[in-house]
């Protein structure tokens, strides 16, 4: 291992460590590899490949397509659940750098 570089146990807590293999995803998610090709295809995941070319996803993208999935089986169309899940992932994304901002903020402020 080159110095320098993470251990593999490092990884576990790496929720953006493509881990999961496709077959392993679509078990965890109770769907198939073809919906994890479509949410691939409209862009919500795009997962890493192998060295071998194999689709690897990680924490982060599942939770993304468990989302999709979940609004896919409550009727909705895969591409509109797809921006639904986008637009969902940008406001937390924003929410939470406004939480940061302000919690700087007040840290900045002079003590009266």
């Amino acid at each position: 291992m080159p110095p320098g570089s993470p251990r593999p146990a490092d990884n576990l807590d790496d929720d953006d460590y493509p881990a999961y293999t496709m077959g392993r995803a679509a078990e965890m998610l109770g769907t198939t590899p073809a919906f994890l090709r479509t949410l691939g295809e409209i862009r919500l995941i795009t997962p890493l490949r192998s060295d071998g070319g194999h689709r690897r996803f990680s924490r982060y993208q599942l939770r993304l397509a468990a989302r999709a999935r979940e609004l896919v089986d409550r009727g909705t169309k895969i591409e509109d659940a797809c921006r639904i899940v986008i637009l969902e992932d940008q406001l937390e994304e924003a929410m939470r750098i406004n939480e940061e901002l302000r919690a700087d903020s007040t840290r900045s402020q002079p003590k009266a």
